[in-house]
């Protein structure tokens, strides 16, 4: 970071509020706030989109990590949901909010 800013900095500042998941740093660690889909123009309804995530295990109060980064624009990402490893687009991770 050109600020002197670290990761670990950036993942404290993340965790001490409600942010959505997909602008987290890599490594962050956190709990399920609430899904805030909206419409968009994906062509997929906000209740399809937050359908969805409910199926994959996103629900409120699961745990959360992200494991990985993709190379190009960071997206998409690499999510420990619970037990489970799933990959999410960093437009669909910003409709979950975390803490």
């Amino acid at each position: 970071m050109q600020d002197g800013t670290t990761m670990d900095g950036i993942a404290e500042l993340v965790a001490e509020r409600r942010v959505p998941l997909g602008t987290a740093p890599r490594g962050f660690s956190g709990r399920i706030d609430a899904l805030t889909a909206i419409d968009n123009t994906s062509g997929i309804s906000a209740a399809e989109i937050e359908r969805r995530l409910i199926e994959l295990g996103f629900v409120e109060g699961a745990r959360v990590e992200i494991l990985h980064e993709g190379l190009i624009g960071r997206d998409p990402i690499a999510v420990r949901i619970n037990d489970a490893t799933v990959a999410l687009r960093r437009r669909e991770a910003m409709t979950i909010l975390v803490s």
